[in-house]
C-alpha cells in the first residue's frame, strides 16, 4: 500500500511559512531606522496603514482560497482563474518579479548584517558592507541557495520550526536587552524631536512595506493541506495579527529604549543592545535566509505556472523529475535575483519589491470584490463583506500613487502592454473568469436604472430592429443602419429565412450564424431566423423583441416597391404605428448608390411630428466618416411667398437648436407644379433624400402603395420616416 502524501495544518503549513517571512529583513535591519526617522506616532501609523493592506489583502485572498482549489502558482493561480488570463497572467508576471526581487532583499539583507560583524569582514579580508562587497558576498550566497534548491526542494521545510524558533529567541533577547544594557540603550529625550525631518513619510513607508507582504506564503500550500478552507484563513490572518503585534511592540520599545541618534547611523543596532547578540545574528542570518530560500522555491512555480498557461516562453514551465521541479524557471529566477544583488542597496530594491507587491495586492482585493460582485458559483467558506476588498484596492493604489505617482503609472502602462501582448495571443482557459459575470451584472444593473430614467428627444438614439434580408443581399440596409444609428445607437439584424410549409411561425429557435459574419460590427446583434410568412414574423419580432428599458424603437427595411403582397406590406406598415415604433424605409437606387456622400436633401412639410425624428438622425448621419464632409439642404414647399421668410426663419431657429449647419430652400410652388417634379428638379444632384412618410389608412392600403409608388420613383436614394408619437410635431409652415 502507497504511502499517504504528508498533509500540514494551519500552523505548519500556513502559519510558519507566513510567519518567517513577515518577521525577516526589515524587522531586523530597518524598522528601527523606521522608528528613528517617524517617532512613536509615525512609526505606529506606518505599521497601521501597511497592515490596512495586508489584513485586507488577507482576508481577500482567504475567501478566494476557500472556494477555488489554487494549484501550482499560488496568487497567479488566483488572479488567472479570476480575473482571466490577460490580466491574471500581465498581474502574475509583476508578482513573480515582485517575488525575485524579494530574494534579492533577503540575500542583501543577510550580507549587510554578515559583513558588519568584525571578525566576518577579518575572515573575508572585506571592510564593511560596501556595495561592491554586498554585491560579491550576494551573489556567493545567491549561487548557494540555488543550489541548493536544486539539489533538496524539501530543506526549506524541514529547516522551518528551527528557523522560527531562531527567531523567538532573537526577539526574547532583544525585549530583554533593553533593561539589560543602559550603556547602549538610554531613554530617548523627545522634545526637541521632530518626525521626518530628513525623510519623509512615503519613504519610510517604502522601506517599511516589504515586511509585510510574506503572508501569501502559506497560501501555494493549499495542495498539502489537510483543511485548506479552514487552514488557509486561520494560518494567514493568525500569522498577519501576530506580525502586527511583533512590529507595534518593537517600535515603540525602540522609541521609548534606544537612543534615536544609534537608530538612525546603525543598522545593526540591535547586536549592541541585544541579550545575546549571537541570538540576533542566528534570527537574521535564519529568517533572511530561509525567506529567500522560500523566495527561490516559490517563484520558479509562478512562472512555470503561467509558461504552462502559453503565456511566457514554454522552456520556463518544463518540469523535472516526479516533482516536476521547475529548473529551467529557477535558473531564469537566478538572474532575475542578481540583478537585484547588484543594485546592491536594501533601501532602493526594498522600494522596487513595494511597488511590485502593492499593484499585485491591489488586484487581489479587485478580484474578491468581482468575485464577491457578479459570481453566482462564488461560495467561499471564510465570507467576509466586499467594502473589505474595496479598501484593499483603493488603499494600495493610492499609497502607490502617494509613493511614487510616475512608478505608478509607469507600472500600469506596463501592466497594460503585458495584457495587451496575452490577449493579442487570445488564449483561452478550460475554466472560465469572472468578466462574464462582471458584465451581466454590470448590464442588470444599468438596465434597472435606465428603464426608470426619463428620456427626451435630446438624449433619444435609436434601437433600431433592422430586416435585411440577409447582409450579402441587401448590404446597403445595413451601411444606412450604422449611419442612423451612430456612435451611440443599437441594431438588431434580422435575417428572416422563409420556409412555407412549416407547421409553425417560427419553427425553431435563431440559428446560429457563422463567426465570420459576426465579425466587424460593433453593437449589431445579428440573428438568423426560419419562419413561414415574412410578414407576420416582422410585426411578431416588432412586438416581442427586446425587454424592458431595452426594446427596439426604430424599424428599418427596404421600401417595398417590388413586394408580391403590396396591401400585406402596408398593413404592417400601419401595425408598427399602432406599436408606436418608428419607421424609416430605404428606397435604395442601386444605380445611384449613395454617390459620392457629397449632398443630402431634407425635404419637410408645415406640420407633422417626422421633422423632429429626421432631425435626431440627421445627428448621427452627419457624424458618419462617409457622410461628414456632405452639405446637408432642409427644403421645404410653400404655396405663399409671403410666408417664405417666416418658414425660413423657423427653419433656421430650429438648426440653430440642433446645432446642425444646413442650407435652407424654401420653394414657392404654382397650382400647376407636381411635387414629384419639384422634388425630382431640386434633388437631381442629392446623393441622400429624405422626407417624411403618409399615414397608412386602413381600408385604403392599395391606395398607399400607388400613390408612394407614383411619387417617390426616380427620385435616387431615398429614406422615408414615419416618427411614432415620442417625438413632437413641429409646426414650420402652418
Amino acid at each position: 500500500m502507497a504511502d499517504k502524501a504528508k498533509k500540514f495544518g494551519a500552523f505548519a503549513g500556513v502559519f510558519t511559512p507566513s510567519i518567517l517571512t513577515i518577521l525577516g529583513v526589515i524587522m531586523y535591519l530597518r524598522l528601527g531606522w523606521v522608528a528613528g526617522v517617524a517617532g512613536i506616532w509615525g512609526s505606529v501609523a506606518i505599521i497601521l496603514l501597511a497592515h490596512v493592506i495586508s489584513v485586507t489583502t488577507g482576508l481577500s485572498i482567504s475567501s478566494i482560497a476557500t472556494d477555488k482549489k489554487i494549484k501550482a502558482g499560488g496568487i497567479y493561480y488566483i488572479l488567472s482563474r479570476s480575473l482571466g488570463l490577460p490580466m491574471g497572467g500581465s498581474i502574475g508576471i509583476t508578482l513573480f518579479i515582485g517575488t525575485a526581487l524579494s530574494i534579492s532583499l533577503y540575500v542583501v539583507g543577510f550580507v549587510e548584517n554578515f559583513l558588519d560583524i568584525p571578525s566576518m569582514q577579518h575572515w573575508l579580508g572585506m571592510v564593511g558592507p560596501t556595495v561592491q562587497n554586498t554585491r560579491i558576498v550576494g551573489t556567493a550566497v545567491l549561487v548557494l541557495l540555488a543550489a541548493i534548491a536544486l539539489i533538496s526542494t524539501n530543506f526549506a521545510i524541514k529547516t522551518q520550526f528551527l528557523v522560527l524558533g531562531a527567531i523567538v529567541l532573537s526577539l526574547v533577547s532583544v525585549f530583554v536587552g533593553f533593561f539589560l544594557h543602559p550603556v547602549a540603550a538610554s531613554a530617548v529625550p523627545v522634545t526637541h524631536f521632530t518626525p521626518f525631518k530628513d525623510f519623509s513619510f512615503t519613504e519610510a513607508f517604502a522601506i517599511f512595506f516589504p515586511a509585510v507582504t510574506g503572508f501569501t506564503a502559506g497560501v501555494a500550500m493549499s495542495g498539502d493541506l489537510k483543511n485548506p478552507k479552514k487552514d488557509i484563513p486561520s494560518g494567514t490572518l493568525f500569522a498577519i495579527f501576530t506580525g502586527l503585534v511583533i512590529y507595534l511592540l518593537l517600535a515603540v520599545s525602540f522609541n521609548l529604549f534606544v537612543d534615536r541618534q544609534l537608530l538612525l547611523s546603525n543598522y545593526n543596532f540591535l547586536l549592541s543592545i541585544a541579550w545575546f547578540p549571537f541570538l540576533v545574528i542566528a534570527g537574521i542570518w535564519g529568517a533572511t535566509l530561509s525567506s529567500a530560500l522560500g523566495g527561490i522555491l516559490g517563484g520558479p512555480r509562478i512562472i512555470q505556472a503561467i509558461s504552462k498557461d502559453h503565456i511566457t516562453p514554454k522552456i520556463l514551465g518544463i518540469g523535472h523529475g516526479k516533482n516536476n521541479e521547475p529548473r529551467n524557471a529557477l535558473i531564469f529566477t537566478f538572474f532575475l535575483s542578481e540583478i537585484g544583488i547588484l543594485i546592491g542597496d536594501l533601501n532602493v530594491i526594498a522600494g522596487l519589491v513595494t511597488m511590485f507587491y502593492l499593484t499585485a495586492y491591489g488586484f487581489i482585493n479587485l478580484a474578491f470584490v468581482l468575485e464577491k460582485w457578479a459570481s453566482t458559483d462564488f461560495r467561499p467558506s471564510f465570507r467576509i463583506p466586499a467594502w473589505v476588498g474595496v479598501l484593499g484596492f483603493i488603499t494600495s493604489f493610492m499609497i502607490m500613487f502617494k509613493l511614487d505617482m510616475a512608478a505608478m503609472f509607469g507600472a500600469l502602462i506596463i501592466l497594460g502592454f503585458v495584457f495587451y501582448l496575452i490577449r493579442k495571443k487570445q488564449l483561452h482557459l478550460a475554466m472560465d473568469d469572472i468578466w462574464p459575470s462582471v458584465m451581466a451584472s454590470l448590464i442588470r444593473s444599468v438596465l434597472t436604472r435606465f428603464k426608470n430614467m426619463h428620456l427626451t428627444e435630446a438624449n433619444w438614439r435609436a434601437n433600431i430592429l433592422l430586416f435585411s434580408g440577409g447582409e450579402s443581399s441587401r448590404p446597403h440596409l445595413v451601411e444606412f443602419s450604422k449611419f442612423i444609428a451612430g456612435k451611440q445607437g443599437l441594431i438588431s439584424n434580422f435575417d428572416l429565412v422563409l420556409k412555407p410549409n412549416a407547421k409553425r411561425l417560427f419553427p425553431s429557435h435563431h440559428q446560429a450564424i457563422p463567426e465570420e459574419e459576426m465579425e466587424g460590427d460593433e453593437a449589431i446583434f445579428k440573428r438568423r431566423q426560419v419562419c413561414n410568412d415574412i410578414y407576420d414574423a416582422m410585426e411578431s419580432l416588432s412586438a416581442t423583441y427586446g425587454f424592458s428599458g431595452m426594446e427596439p424603437n426604430t424599424v428599418v427595411m427596404g421600401w417595398g416597391r417590388h413586394t408580391k403582397d403590396p396591401r400585406r406590406f402596408a398593413q404592417m406598415l400601419r401595425y408598427f404605428k399602432d406599436l408606436n415604433l418608428n419607421v424609416v424605409l430605404l428606397d435604395y437606387d442601386k444605380k445611384r448608390g449613395f454617390g459620392n456622400f457629397r449632398q443630402i436633401d431634407v425635404w419637410l412639410r408645415g406640420g407633422s411630428n417626422n421633422g423632429s425624428l429626421i432631425f435626431s438622425l440627421m445627428k448621427s448621419i452627419h457624424t458618419a466618416y462617409a457622410w461628414h464632409n456632405a452639405v446637408i439642404r432642409i427644403l421645404l414647399i410653400t404655396d405663399s411667398e409671403h410666408k417664405k421668410s417666416i418658414v425660413n426663419a423657423r427653419i433656421k431657429r430650429l438648426l440653430t437648436k440642433h446645432r446642425m449647419p444646413a442650407e435652407v430652400v424654401i420653394i414657392v410652388r404654382n397650382k400647376s407644379d407636381h411635387v414629384h417634379d419639384i422634388i425630382k428638379m431640386q434633388s437631381a444632384n442629392a446623393d441622400l433624400i429624405i422626407m417624411g412618410m403618409a399615414e397608412v389608412q386602413h381600408g385604403k392600403e392599395d391606395d398607399f402603395i400607388e400613390r408612394a409608388d407614383s411619387l417617390y420613383n426616380d427620385l435616387g436614394t431615398l429614406a422615408l420616416v414615419k416618427a411614432s408619437s415620442f417625438f413632437r410635431e413641429l409646426h414650420i409652415g402652418d
